[in-house]
């Protein structure tokens, strides 16, 4: 039987090399020579069908399954070498089909009026704790660093991460700050410990977050000023805070629910206040999460554009006092994750097992090609109630940077957490 796929990466890959052997064991080279040779196989004529009806959700799936197997290169240099060559894609009204389908059962989805946040987060965020300790920097931290300067390890620039957004919040000692999506506490810490007689409220749906948060607190000696609470943002009410930060957070709101996150924003945020949202972003609307994603990482987020946030911002009374995107740092951030899991791919398996281990190891490399080749970024928006709350230049960051890593020179070392 003649194989459906070949025809279709034939048509695709024209630059490249790639080594396909196909179920029935045939083997093709597949474009023009160039660069390092990638070769992939597939143990049995349902995977391959499988990829070839569906390849958004069914190569991730197969790659799971060891149905579909590398055997020169690893999978982010196989999806590299596809993105590379996007522009020979073809269209399919099969393909087209599903793709109307998701995106239409998503919006339905994210439009829902059952509230399903906290199962979306702990379907992430409750795995083992040891899991994230496999790849992430000594502060725990799981969103994009900040790569400036240039060549800076990983730990060092998630701190020029949380030092930029800290400048940018404009904190003052004595304030009441709220951290919407808290994670494992970091950020939190790190400004109460900059700014002495601050106040801080960090919320998560995540009890694992929750947990370790309220340790890592604890052994600081910051339980009396940073306090973790599982909370739905959704649900808050009665209190006002002079800032509100948001870091990796928002691509879990879920397109339906702008609207709602922004009025509670205004509602939380004291006239005079500042906030700051650090999230990924994409040049535009897609309308659907990539179909591997939503099904096995991030059930029910949505990367927005800086077009679809905007609206329901400004709609909520509030205004947007400062943009910012970083275009490449979480690639470079997702490089030294995926590097750092692989590395410990025998403490990964045995905590889970190699289907788990090749899942996530999918994500982190699809989520790398995402922002080297499909232009995803990070957007920091620095948001407020009224004109006057921010100066009218941007030198106060450079110069509030200066003074906290004179603050960061003298701040005691990160305990590691223990399990």
């Amino acid at each position: 039987m003649a194989s459906i796929l070949f025809p279709l990466v034939q048509k695709i890959i024209r630059k490249g090399s790639l080594r396909l052997t196909l179920a029935s064991g045939e083997t093709h080279m597949v474009g023009d020579g160039t660069g390092e040779t990638v070769a992939v196989r597939f143990a049995d004529q349902q995977a391959e069908d499988a990829v070839a009806r569906d390849p958004t959700l069914k190569l991730g799936e197969m790659y799971m399954e060891g149905r579909f197997i590398l055997e020169q290169g690893d999978i982010y240099e196989f999806l590299s070498l596809v993105k590379q060559n996007t522009t020979n894609e073809v269209f399919d009204f099969r393909m087209a089909a599903l793709l109307i389908g998701r995106i239409a059962w998503q919006q339905i989805k994210s439009r829902s009026p059952i509230n399903r946040n906290k199962y979306n987060v702990a379907h992430h965020y409750d795995l083992s704790a040891k899991l994230f300790d496999l790849f992430l920097d000594e502060d725990w931290q799981y969103s994009c660093a900040y790569f400036n300067p240039p060549g800076i390890s990983l730990y060092e620039a998630q701190l020029a991460k949380k030092r930029h957004i800290t400048a940018k919040l404009l904190v003052e000692p004595g304030q009441k700050v709220l951290e919407i999506g808290s994670g494992w506490g970091g950020m939190a810490m790190y400004l109460a410990e900059a700014y002495p007689g601050l106040d801080v409220t960090g919320i998560t749906l995540s009890e694992e977050q929750l947990k370790v948060s309220r340790e890592r607190a604890a052994k600081r000696g910051l339980s009396d000023r940073v306090r973790f609470e599982l909370q739905d943002y959704r649900y808050m009410s009665g209190k006002k805070f002079d800032r509100i930060v948001s870091v990796g957070m928002f691509e879990h709101v879920g397109i339906g629910d702008y609207g709602k996150f922004f009025r509670k924003v205004s509602e939380l945020l004291d006239d005079n206040g500042v906030m700051l949202l650090h999230s990924i972003a994409r040049p535009k609307p897609s309308f659907a999460t990539n179909a591997f994603i939503e099904k096995y990482i991030f059930p029910g987020g949505y990367i927005p554009s800086i077009g679809e946030t905007t609206p329901p911002l400004e709609k909520a009374g509030l205004l947007t006092r400062d943009v910012e995107t970083l275009p490449m740092h979480y690639a470079y951030t997702l490089r030294h994750w995926r590097n750092r899991f692989v590395a410990r791919k025998a403490d990964a398996v045995a905590l889970y097992d190699e289907k788990f281990f090749r899942m996530w190891e999918f994500y982190l490399a699809g989520s790398e090609m995402g922002f080297r080749w499909d232009e995803l970024f990070i957007m920091q928006l620095q948001i407020t109630k009224n004109q006057f709350a921010v100066p009218d230049n941007r030198n106060y960051i450079a110069e509030r940077e200066a003074k906290l890593k004179e603050f960061e020179a003298g701040r005691a070392p990160l305990e590691k957490v223990t399990f």
